[in-house]
């Protein structure tokens, strides 16, 4: 009789897969003991696999080098980085790795790149494109970075405003994109994005602000949709428009010579994953050029902006299976020694599905299960799989520790979650974990961060000043106040 974790797991997947093996009854991720790293480190923790980084990255470089030259595509493949999926440095070291560009989306990502120009981790060849909405700082760090030298940095133009505001403090001349405002899914809340400029407006704005202003050089037009990049009529369509208006803008304006499609690659959340990435980049160049023929336009260079697809694939978070709590008839609720709205916020806040698994007893029998925070939030749970409507695990046994490991989450978490910040109910940020491999391909392991201590959150919460120094501090202020008001 198959009662075994290990059973059920073989009669609903094709198993092993790529990433997943199993040694005896425990998991290896990407050659990863897992069951070591939890002997090393404890749990709860989060770990980065940077080889991961590296290795999507490539496969997506090579599968558009296949497409373009498979259609004899005139144009260039550029792959940029989109730093908000993770801006750790760990993480911009190894993607720097690989010939990488750098998408940017607000002010303090410009200190960023500064930082890696000083390191001499990228130069002024490094395509460094700019999104998001600019004001003020985002504004003054953007010029500071084209006054610098680096003319390969490419405000992309959100609203009508920003190019008065770009030359008011950039001293030369300067390249530009506009971010087309894609229309939305017909289930979403808002018919268009309030990113960029509507499809039927973008020709009169380069005509009026762009077309006879000496300063500026139209480079680029950016397209991204909300969903991402999928192989449905919608995304085809919106594809099909922007190519419109690319052709259109590319007749009156010479200048132009890329089409920027964003990112919204997806990856893996469940064993059952099935995506062609080969198939839908082949069909984006193909289209890409069909609709430049038949306009009678070169086809532009192409940019991608993949962020979860660079990082998302190389994180995990390992926690441990506390108590089992009997609720009802048939509800039984592990909880696990952490929390889902801290660690993994993407599971509260859009239902967002990871790979989960066992670290270990994949020969035990299994039972369904509900999982559970530590926090005294109602919403902090994880109730089930996308590929199922329940959570099966080996057998709760109060003397023999379990372990849960969910896998692809490193994109998003930590920034959303408020890494190094205060957390939920203030249970702390787990330890982070580095996993790499040395140059003779063996894995690596350090400590990044240990877990959160209560110094820090107290600190953060004021509680660790003494009553002096608060004293000090005010007699202070009210010193000022009083010198300021007396003109002195």
């Amino acid at each position: 009789m198959n009662t075994k974790y290990i059973d059920l797991i073989n009669q609903t997947f094709d198993f092993p897969q790529e990433e997943f093996i199993l040694e005896k009854d425990h998991l290896r991720f990407h050659d990863i003991d897992l069951n070591k790293l939890v002997e090393t480190y404890g749990t709860p923790l989060k770990f980065t696999f940077l080889p991961k980084i590296s290795d999507n990255i490539n496969k997506s470089k090579a599968w558009f080098e296949n497409a373009i030259k498979k259609h004899n595509y005139n144009g260039n493949y550029n792959y940029c980085y989109c730093t908000k999926s993770s801006h750790f440095k760990h993480v911009l070291n190894e993607a720097l790795k690989n010939d990488i560009h750098i998408e940017t989306s607000s002010a303090f990502d410009i200190d960023i790149v500064e930082n890696l120009k000083e390191e001499g981790k990228i130069n002024n060849n490094t395509f460094i494109i700019s999104n998001g909405f600019k004001r003020a700082q985002y504004v003054t760090n953007i010029a500071r970075l084209i006054n610098s030298g680096h003319q390969n940095c490419i405000p992309i133009i959100d609203n009508y405003e920003e190019i008065d505001l770009l030359s008011n403090e950039i001293q030369g001349n300067y390249n530009i994109g506009i971010r087309i405002a894609a229309e939305e899914e017909p289930k979403f809340e808002f018919y268009t994005s309030r990113l960029g400029i509507g499809y039927k407006n973008i020709v009169p704005f380069y005509k009026k602000q762009i077309k006879d202003n000496p300063k500026v050089q139209l480079k680029m037009l950016h397209f991204f949709i909300n969903t991402g990049i999928r192989d449905n009529a919608y995304y085809w369509n919106e594809l099909l428009k922007c190519l419109k208006v690319y052709t259109s803008l590319k007749k009156i304006c010479p200048s132009l010579n890329s089409l920027n499609i964003g990112g919204g690659f997806p990856i893996k959340n469940s064993l059952a994953f099935d995506f062609d990435y080969e198939y839908i980049i082949d069909e984006i160049i193909n289209q890409i050029k069909l609709t430049c023929e038949e306009e009678g336009v070169d086809v532009p260079n192409i940019f991608t902006e993949f962020g979860s697809f660079t990082v998302g694939e190389s994180g995990g978070a390992i926690y441990e299976v506390l108590y089992q709590k009997q609720q009802n008839d048939r509800e039984k609720w592990n909880m696990i020694n952490s929390s889902f709205i801290t660690t993994l916020p993407d599971t509260w806040a859009i239902n967002k599905r990871f790979i989960m698994l066992p670290i270990n007893r994949w020969n035990d029998s299994y039972e369904r299960v509900l999982l559970g925070g530590l926090t005294c939030d109602s919403d902090d749970y994880y109730n089930s799989e996308q590929h199922m409507n329940a959570i099966y695990l080996p057998k709760y046994h109060k003397e023999k520790p379990l372990y849960i490991g969910f896998f692809n989450t490193g994109a998003y978490q930590e920034t959303i979650g408020g890494y190094g910040g205060l957390q939920h109910c203030l249970i702390p940020a787990p330890k982070h974990i580095i996993i790499d491999k040395d140059e003779h391909g063996i894995i690596t392991t350090r400590l990044f961060k240990e877990q959160q201590k209560s110094e820090e959150l107290l600190k953060i919460l004021g509680y660790d000043k003494k009553p002096n120094e608060n004293i000090f501090q005010n007699s202070n202020i009210e010193f000022q106040l009083a010198h300021k008001l007396n003109g002195n």
